[in-house]
C-alpha cells in the first residue's frame, strides 16, 4: 500500500551523535593502536608524505627551525674559524696579523655573517678577506646547505597548498537522503553539487555500505563492505557536472536496502558512505569526496525540492537555499508492497491490452448484402 503523507517542506536532517566511521565532511574517524617501533620508522624513511601530511602548525615550527638552526649551527663554525685565527676582540692582534673574515669580533657577528651568506643579503661589512682555504670551503657548502633547505621548505608548502582534497572542499553532498518513487521504482536518492564553476573531469560516484554482520559459521565481522550502486538519468560513469546532480541508487531484489520499510529504518544500524572520484580540471590533479549517511539521516517518503531554473536573461540560475530541503511525496511503506500493488495491477493491464487487439463491438455497425457483380467479360 502507498502512504498519503501531507505535503509540507521538511528541513535539513540535524547530526546525529552516532558514532561512524566517515565524518560528514569526509573524515576517517579511526585510530591505530599498537604499533610496533620497527613500523614507526617507515614514516621517517617516507619523509616527504609525512612532511606533507602533518599540519600547517608543524609545518611553520618546522621552518623557523630549519633556517634559524643552520644559521646557528654555521655560525658556530664561523665563530671557531675566527677564534683560531685570533680574529676576535679579546685576543691580542699584531699590526702584521691578517684576518680570516672581517668584523667577525664575537658569536654575535659570528652569528649575522651567517645569516648575510645563507640568505645573501651581503650589508658589506662583513666579508671574507680570502686568505684562509677554510673560509672558502665553508662558504660553498654553506650556500649549497641553503638552497637545499630553501628548495625543501617551498616543496613542502606548495605540496600542502595544492593537496587534491582542498579541491574536495568545494564539492559538497545534502545532509540527508531521502527514499521515494523514480521511473516506476523505489530508489535512494542524494545530491551533490560543484562549487566551482571548473569541472571535475571524468566523475565517478558509488557507495560502501558499512555494518556488523554474522556469518553462518558464527564469526561477527565488523565493517562488513557492501557495494551501492550509484547512477543519474545519463548513467553512472564520467560525469557531466557542470550543475547540482541528483544520484539514485534503485531499490530491487539485488540491493542491500530491499528488507527495509519506513518502520524498520530508524531502527536499523549501518553507515552508507558515499564517494565521488574525480580529476581537477585546472590542475589535472585527481581527488576523492567523501561522505556518510546513517539510518537517521535518511529519510523515507520524501522527494528534494527542485533547485534549477531558467532566468529571464537565459542563463540556469541554482538556488542553494533548497540544496538540501526535501517535501513529502506518496511512497510506498516498503518494497515489497510496491511490488505486490503492481503485480496486481499488472494482469489488468494484460486484459487491457488484450481487449484492445480482440476489438470492442460496435453497436452502431449494420450488416447489409452487397449482390454479387455481373461478369461482362465476353471471349
Amino acid at each position: 500500500m502507498f502512504q498519503l503523507l501531507p505535503g509540507h517542506i521538511q528541513p535539513p536532517g540535524h547530526r546525529t551523535r552516532k558514532s561512524r566511521l566517515v565524518t560528514k565532511d569526509g573524515h576517517c574517524n579511526i585510530e591505530f593502536g599498537n604499533i610496533e617501533y620497527s613500523n614507526h620508522f617507515a614514516f621517517v624513511v617516507d619523509f616527504w608524505t609525512t612532511f606533507v601530511e602533518i599540519r600547517w602548525r608543524f609545518v611553520l615550527v618546522l621552518f623557523v627551525a630549519a633556517f634559524t638552526g643552520s644559521w646557528f649551527m654555521f655560525s658556530l663554525l664561523w665563530y671557531w674559524i675566527a677564534k683560531s685565527n685570533g680574529d676576535l676582540t679579546a685576543q691580542n692582534q699584531t699590526e702584521e696579523h691578517v684576518r680570516c673574515i672581517d668584523n667577525v669580533n664575537g658569536l654575535t657577528t659570528a652569528f649575522l655573517y651567517s645569516l648575510e651568506t645563507q640568505t645573501t643579503i651581503g650589508y658589506g661589512g662583513r666579508a671574507l678577506t680570502g686568505h684562509c682555504a677554510g673560509t672558502v670551503a665553508l662558504i660553498i657548502i654553506q650556500s649549497l646547505v641553503g638552497v637545499f633547505i630553501n628548495c625543501f621548505m617551498c616543496g613542502i608548502i606548495l605540496a600542502k597548498i595544492s593537496l587534491p582534497k582542498k579541491r574536495a572542499k568545494t564539492v559538497t553532498f545534502s545532509n540527508t537522503a531521502v527514499i521515494c518513487l523514480k521511473k516506476g521504482s523505489l530508489c535512494l536518492l542524494i545530491r551533490v553539487a560543484n562549487l566551482r564553476k571548473t569541472l571535475l573531469i571524468g566523475s565517478q560516484i558509488y557507495g560502501k555500505l558499512l555494518r556488523t554482520t554474522t556469518t553462518p559459521d558464527g564469526e561477527t565481522i565488523i565493517l562488513d563492505q557492501v557495494d551501492v550502486d550509484f547512477m543519474v538519468d545519463a548513467g553512472k560513469d564520467n560525469l557531466f557536472f557542470v550543475c547540482p546532480l541528483t544520484l539514485y541508487h534503485v531499490i530491487n531484489r539485488s540491493s542491500p536496502f530491499y528488507e527495509l520499510s519506513a518502520d524498520t529504518l530508524p531502527l536499523q544500524d549501518f553507515e552508507l558512505v558515499v564517494f565521488l572520484d574525480g580529476t581537477a580540471e585546472s590542475t589535472s590533479s585527481s581527488c576523492q569526496v567523501r561522505t556518510s549517511y546513517v539510518p537517521q539521516e535518511i529519510q523515507w517518503g520524501y522527494s528534494f525540492l527542485p533547485i534549477i531554473s531558467r532566468t529571464k536573461t537565459g542563463k540556469y540560475r541554482v538556488d542553494f537555499s533548497n540544496f538540501s530541503k526535501s517535501v513529502r511525496v506518496t511512497t510506498p511503506h516498503c518494497v515489497h508492497c510496491f511490488e505486490t500493488d503492481v503485480d496486481q495491477r499488472t494482469p489488468n493491464k494484460e486484459n487491457h491490452i488484450n481487449q484492445l487487439k480482440l476489438g470492442i463491438d460496435n453497436l452502431g455497425f449494420q450488416v447489409i448484402d452487397i449482390p454479387e457483380p455481373v461478369d461482362v467479360t465476353k471471349m
